[in-house]
């Protein structure tokens, strides 16, 4: 039988369905191509559309494809001499006239090939191209930032539920299928947005009923870390280096995810010398992967998947068969309880850094280790209510600070009195700017009926002040001045 995937792929780009805006991008970036001449990177989930929708564009806009993929050994040499004879000079496909497509799929896997400067070849071939190149890929901060730099990139979102079914209801109206509407909305919930699963689910059932139900659809939610399990099932008890190897290649999980399976499921099953063995490679493998995040040289990830397969593999020393439960990476579960955690000390930081003027690196590791300390389980009550009051920090934030584990009835009482203290210094700076008016508005509403008698005492007073002006001494100055200067100080501290 015919698979449905390629006999129902759009033969246009206005068949393509759910990323409408992607679909539009990519109109748009091959209508205006001659002004631009860049090459473009769709990025996305595996099976939403991305290839068929390269495909489509190149129907629509009668251009010959020139297709370079995984499976290809894409070193150098092959990149220059397949794709870049198509880029640059368009002589490929017998010579035919007209614009050449080159497409070039899952461009972010080039750390399994045995190539040599194949990635650097083909950042360079998108510099240099005189024709349009669409790259695939599923992962786009997977590829390196050369290239994604040297490229536009349209990004396509998973098919939405909505966007499936129709496509499955038309796939039943032409093979001739009867179908419940559920059953066909049950498919489309299973693949989580993945088209192409959704139609091959429809074909393997269709083959053994031409009446679908939703009975029918007992498949289960797709496991899309399958290939995981059975990669850890094969390299820990059955494969040699070069299959492991190969099969590592295979797996959709980047060296950055893989050796957090491997590191976590080895113990289930190694022991001894070769656990120690295994876990020399992986350690190498983590030297490798620090040299990727260090130098943004994807071609180092080769080397990690090396150690992690090839050399977890070689470090078997003992037959382990039957069945092992292996799980996903506890580091996996650890950042996600810890996240509450990080959230609340990055809260608590940058209101420190805020009100302390410095950075909030300076207040995670210098100011905030400080304060856990002064006011661990709040027993400096005073000291933890204005350190409340000073950052303007919630319940959960001081049950942080202090170590009170949860908001107990005391962490609460500390947050009521901080804002109470808010409050107070608030009116009391305020109450400061407006008493010099009050005392002047006071005055002229009392001090008038005295202003006459006033007066006269100033007059006889400024007599006597001219009287005796000339007896003032050099010390009283001094003195005067030294007055002034103690106040000053008494008030700066």
């Amino acid at each position: 039988m015919t698979d449905w995937t390629e006999k129902y792929r759009p033969s246009s780009l206005s068949e393509v369905r759910g990323n409408n805006k992607a679909r539009d991008a990519l109109q748009k970036w091959a209508d205006t191509w001659e002004d631009h001449g860049e090459a473009v990177i769709l990025h996305g989930s595996p099976g939403i559309g991305k290839t068929s929708a390269a495909h489509a564009l190149a129907a629509d806009k009668g251009w010959d494809v020139v297709e370079l993929n995984a499976s290809d050994q894409r070193t150098a040499d092959v990149v220059e001499r397949v794709a870049g004879e198509a880029a640059k000079s368009g002589t490929l496909t017998a010579g035919s006239g007209g614009r050449k497509l080159v497409v070039m799929d899952e461009a972010d896997n080039l750390h399994g090939n045995v190539d040599r400067g194949g990635s650097a070849a083909i950042t360079r071939l998108v510099k240099e191209s005189t024709q349009p190149i669409v790259l695939i890929a599923n992962e786009f901060y997977d590829m390196s930032n050369g290239l994604r730099n040297a490229c536009r990139d349209i990004e396509f979102r998973d098919v939405s539920k909505r966007s499936i079914v129709p496509v499955l209801r038309d796939i039943c109206r032409r093979e001739d299928v009867e179908y419940d509407d559920e059953a066909l909305e049950a498919i489309a919930e299973q693949n989580s947005g993945d088209l192409r699963s959704a139609v091959n689910d429809l074909q393997a059932l269709a083959e053994t009923t031409r009446k679908l139900t939703v009975d029918d659809v007992v498949m289960g939610e797709r496991d899309r870390s399958e290939g995981v399990f059975d990669f850890l099932d094969t390299l820990i008890k059955t494969h040699g280096a070069q299959d492991a190897l190969e099969a590592a290649y295979d797996v959709d999980e980047t060296p950055d995810d893989l050796i957090n399976w491997v590191e976590d499921n080895v113990p289930k099953d190694y022991y001894g010398e070769e656990l120690a063995v295994a876990y020399e490679f992986l350690s190498n493998a983590d030297v490798w992967l620090g040299r990727v995040r260090a130098t943004q040289n994807y071609s180092y990830w080769r080397y990690a998947t090396d150690n992690i397969a090839g050399g977890v593999a070689a470090a078997r020393r003992n037959d382990h068969g039957g069945w092992t439960r292996y799980g996903p990476p506890s580091y996996w579960r650890k950042l996600g309880s810890s996240r509450a955690t990080r959230e609340k000390r990055d809260y608590v930081a940058r209101h420190i850094a805020d009100t302390a003027g410095c950075s909030m690196a300076t207040a995670r590791s210098e100011v905030l280790p400080f304060l856990a300390v002064m006011t661990h389980h709040c027993k400096n009550r005073e000291l933890t209510v204005a350190m409340t009051a000073a950052y303007d920090l919630e319940a959960e934030h001081v049950s942080f600070v202090t170590g009170s584990g949860k908001t107990t009835n005391k962490v609460q009482s500390i947050v009521e009195d901080a804002e109470s203290l808010r409050e107070e210094e608030a009116v009391e700076h305020s109450g400061g700017a407006f008493e010099g008016a009050t005392r002047d508005a006071d005055a002229a509403v009392f001090g008038g009926e005295e202003e006459s008698e006033a007066d006269a005492d100033d007059d006889e007073a400024d007599v006597l002040v001219e009287d005796d002006e000339s007896e003032a001494t050099e010390d009283q100055a001094e003195a005067a001045a030294a007055d002034d200067g103690q106040s000053g100080l008494d008030e700066f501290f």
